[in-house]
């Protein structure tokens, strides 16, 4: 998501050669994307995609999504059947492909009735422009009233899910995993370090520096979620345990995240190609028993929700 923001094209370019050495086979993007950038720049990142996908996109699983604004009028947003037709044809364009494994919705439409959303998937599905549909930042209880009215009116269901998930964000642990795990629907948590605070490498006392908590208006919503003295605090702790483990932080979250069995796979991201290498050594990376179990003590609060600052 940061692709033709923070990361130019050949940066890129570079961080998907590495991905693709590393045994990565999936890729998820948005029409929103590049995260933080003027409206202007939206659906960049699925270009830069596009173009490094020629001659092996059959090797690929690829994923978009589509909700957030990408033009000035009120229908370029949303997911009613208008907007999804039309953004569907303009991912396609720029990823270079005829159709695409995953269409995500990235947002829940307060405004559109939810039968014409999944009406407009299904179309899509039939059509062969999309393999599969899923959704992204959607409460547990919108998840289970689209399943079911898919499964009422014989739609195609949302087969996957993309929520925040890491050390310092559980709530979903308590009614989105539990009925993803028993429902076979495939969870695909975005933010597994945080946006880099669980890189354990911030100071507290200093400016953001630039990145992820500095992008656009990106930086100050990251800012708003992880930069605070709580998540520092326990940051700190969760350092101490990496230390003591003999992994790195980033290794060590990326794979708490993994060996939740509701997980299917975290959504990894990198600004360059060097910074891949710990998320993905947590592939790896056998995370015992006791250490799951200290790690989900230190991070207890943030199961049960936001306290107090």
């Amino acid at each position: 998501m940061t692709f033709g923001l923070q990361c130019d094209e050949p940066t890129s370019h570079a961080i998907l050669d590495r991905a693709a050495e590393g045994g990565i086979d999936f890729l998820d993007s948005s029409d929103a994307y590049p995260l933080g950038g003027e409206l202007s720049t939206r659906g960049r990142t699925e270009e830069i995609i596009g173009k490094w996908l020629r001659g092996k996109r059959d090797r690929w699983i690829v994923a978009t999504k589509c909700f957030a604004p990408t033009g000035p009028a009120p229908f370029d947003a949303g997911n009613s059947r208008k907007h999804i037709m039309s953004a569907v044809e303009a991912s396609l364009r720029r990823l270079q492909t005829d159709y695409i494994d995953l269409y995500q919705l990235h947002g829940y439409d307060t405004a559109t009735p939810i039968d014409e959303t999944l009406g407009a998937l299904d179309d899509l599905v039939h059509s062969g422009k999309v393999r599969y549909v899923g959704c992204s930042n959607f409460l547990t209880y919108q998840l289970v009233r689209a399943v079911g009215r898919t499964e009422t009116l014989g739609l195609a269901r949302l087969d996957s899910i993309q929520p925040r998930y890491n050390l310092l964000f559980r709530q979903i642990e308590r009614e989105m995993l539990p009925y993803c795990g028993e429902e076979g629907i495939g969870v695909i948590p975005y933010n597994p370090i945080a946006g880099g605070l669980l890189a354990g490498k911030h100071d507290r006392t200093a400016p953001p520096p630039d990145g992820r908590f500095t992008l656009g208006w990106a930086g100050s919503a990251y800012q708003e979620r992880y930069w605070h003295d709580r998540e520092f605090d326990t940051v700190e702790g969760l350092s101490q345990l990496a230390e003591k483990a003999g992994v790195s932080l980033v290794t060590l979250s990326v794979a708490w995240v993994l060996a939740n069995e509701a997980v299917t796979a975290p959504i990894i991201g990198a600004s360059s190609p060097e910074q891949l290498d710990a998320s993905l050594a947590a592939a790896e990376y056998s995370l015992d028993l006791d250490l799951r179990s200290q790690l989900n003590e230190l991070t207890q609060e943030y199961r049960l929700g936001d306290a107090p600052r």
